[in-house]
């Protein structure tokens, strides 16, 4: 079994947590919190035992009625792997803290590409990963778009990406940001960071990205253009993307025309929260014209890195090969 420690239980940690609880080759040992809220209680709730930064925290937790298992250097001697999900730039400042226990780390898209030995989208570059110390799992945006580039680039030869994103403003949660009456440039230069996001697990796809924020909180959408070397059939391009993992196709005839549709779809199936993990293609989109392709790309921001996470772990302990990793973690999570 797999001894892993979660750093963070907000969006992302979460939902890490319960696919680590899934797996059959894992275990979950603790997770770490700052503030004794409701997401503390709910982590109670499932079992997950509860550590804190510091000594500080201990005594806050335990004032608020809270059993506290320690502190993080009390569950880094327990674990093979920690998952941070701290926030952005904040994994960085315990890298050292992590290394120096011994043990291996999985970092997430908020760092930077140097945090890590590597960036990772499991079915672009699970091998690269295979035995590292740590890795960093890339964001929402970036992984949707390695999946989808990867597919097209492996079966027709990608020429060239021109992205265009409309990002969500802010999570459901973030109550103190709100929405905005807004479309806003983010940012307004342009490549935006995702295109040199990309190129740390894909380094030789020629991309160039821009990225707007616009008034909603579920789910970013891309517009993709890409120039291939070959001149596929559309049916040659939808069997392409029907075959890759964790990319699905969607269809205006079945109602989808929307993001809002695609969020409704994860919470009918069932899934955690609604939670959908695949990239979502709307298949009416995908148009050929010569050697270009044009197709529309939803990415639900809070879910689909999650599988990579769980492919991280595997591959930071050399347990299992990219195949059979991604095998498991689809059964686990539901993904077909």
């Amino acid at each position: 079994m797999i001894r892993v420690g979660i750093n963070g239980y907000g969006t992302i940690g979460r939902r890490v947590a319960e696919a680590v609880m899934k797996q059959n080759d894992m275990k979950l040992v603790g997770v770490v919190k700052n503030t004794p809220d409701y997401k503390a209680r709910l982590a109670v709730a499932k079992n997950i035992p509860l550590y804190c930064v510091d000594d500080s925290g201990v005594s806050k937790f335990r004032k608020a009625g809270f059993d506290v298992s320690g502190v993080l250097d009390d569950l880094l001697k327990e674990v093979d792997v920690i998952v941070d999900c701290t926030p952005g730039d904040v994994g960085k400042t315990y890298r050292e803290r992590y290394f120096g226990a011994g043990v291996r780390a999985v970092f997430q898209g908020g760092e930077e590409a140097d945090v890590a030995e590597t960036s990772f989208v499991a079915q672009c570059n699970y091998e690269r990963a295979v035995g590292r110390r740590s890795v960093r799992v890339v964001s929402c945006n970036t992984t949707g778009l390695c999946r989808v580039l990867n597919a097209f680039d492996t079966a027709f030869g990608l020429e060239r990406a021109r992205v265009v994103i409309a990002r969500r403003a802010v999570d459901p949660e973030e109550t103190s940001k709100g929405l905005i009456d807004a479309v806003v440039l983010d940012p307004v230069e342009i490549p935006s960071h995702h295109a040199e996001d990309v190129n740390t697990v894909l380094p030789h796809i020629d991309i160039v990205t821009m990225a707007l924020k616009v008034p909603t909180t579920h789910m970013h959408l891309h517009s993709l253009i890409l120039s291939l070397r070959q001149k596929p059939t559309r049916e040659d391009m939808l069997k392409a993307l029907s075959e890759t993992t964790r990319v699905k196709l969607f269809w205006r005839s079945e109602g989808f025309k929307g993001t809002a549709n695609l969020y409704e779809y994860g919470r009918e199936l069932g899934r955690p929260r609604g939670d959908i993990y695949e990239a979502c293609v709307i298949g009416d989109s995908v148009t050929v014209k010569d050697n270009e392709v044009f197709l529309y790309l939803g990415v639900h921001q809070e879910a689909i890195v999650v599988p990579e996470n769980i492919d991280a772990i595997r591959a930071l302990m050399g347990e299992a090969s990219a195949e059979q990793s991604i095998k498991a973690t689809n059964q686990s999570l539901g993904i077909v």
